[in-house]
């Protein structure tokens, strides 16, 4: 049985998914959902109804870290992820899909936080986040080092996310590393190969 993947194009999550699978070469049907239409099949495997969700054989992963990490379990050409990276992996995922993803949250929909300046929100996603990714890459190419590591896939997609909200932001940003780090990913052939468009999927109507 081929793996299903429930994605929707543009979530970060999804999207970091979908990288991890195409990097480990793994057959998969991509699912485009709508999030206003949510399939019956994937609330019967998910209920909380978010993406990605990922159903292989008898195995359901509902998390996209859970679905990176499955992925290079079964191949890693490249050498991403070890035991020995995989503490310094996890942590950099944690301060992005926690304290970041926050921030990031503030950012895009500042409607949803009045009692904070956008201001604020850059001033803190700089110092406790983005300053810290430039500062690592000052040092070398990627997060763990020389050569790219699950962290680098992990995170670009917030990382871009947070770009898009402001196009010129991080050109006056002065993160000049973050900003070449950030680009390579923008424009390799591996990101580039996920984003393609797909027609919303619905379930099968039955006869």
């Amino acid at each position: 049985m081929t793996a299903v993947l429930y994605s929707y194009r543009r979530c970060p999550y999804a999207m970091r998914a979908r990288m991890a699978l195409a990097y480990s070469g793994i057959p998969v049907e991509i699912r485009e959902i709508s999030l206003r239409e949510k399939p019956a099949s994937m609330l019967a495997i998910s209920p909380k109804g978010t993406v990605p969700v990922l159903q292989s054989d008898d195995l359901v992963l509902e998390q996209s870290y859970d679905i990176m990490k499955w992925a290079l379990k079964q191949s890693d050409p490249d050498q991403w992820f070890s035991v020995e990276t995989e503490s310094v992996i996890d942590e950099w995922v944690e301060k992005n899909d926690g304290p970041f993803k926050k921030l990031l949250d503030q950012y895009k929909y500042p409607d949803r936080y009045p009692d904070i300046s956008l201001e604020e929100t850059l001033s803190q996603a700089t110092i406790s986040f983005l300053g810290p990714i430039n500062e690592q890459l000052k040092k070398s190419a990627y997060l763990l080092g020389p050569k790219m590591s699950l962290a680098d896939i992990a995170i670009f997609p917030f990382v871009r996310q947070f770009s898009m909200v402001n196009s010129e932001w991080i050109d006056q940003s002065g993160l000049n590393f973050l900003k070449q780090w950030l680009n390579e990913h923008l424009e390799s052939p591996l990101f580039l190969s996920v984003m393609q468009k797909y027609p919303t999927w619905y379930d099968p109507t039955p006869e």
